[in-house]
């Protein structure tokens, strides 16, 4: 399973180029947006979303057979449930 990225406090910071549409980085500027954090953010969601991807297709055909399973069995312990 992929890992995702999880940023710690003490996480070392790299400088990086990234080029953005001009209207959009004005306007972040003008509504004083931290365009840095904006942008960890919005990558860091990348990164959840894609490795939460490959995990599901990489464990699909284990999930299928736990559903399958349920499906003939019915939940495990499921008599000791009180809803």
């Amino acid at each position: 399973m992929a890992t995702a990225y999880r940023s710690e406090p003490a996480d070392p910071v790299e400088s990086t180029e990234v080029a953005l549409p001009a209207r959009l980085l004005a306007e972040a500027r003008a509504l004083e947006i931290d365009v840095t954090a904006a942008c960890t953010a919005g990558l860091r969601d990348s990164v959840k979303a894609e490795s939460t991807r490959r995990w599901q297709d990489e464990n699909r055909e284990a999930i299928a057979g736990w559903n399958q399973w349920i499906e003939e069995n019915g939940l495990p312990l499921a008599r000791y449930r009180m809803f």
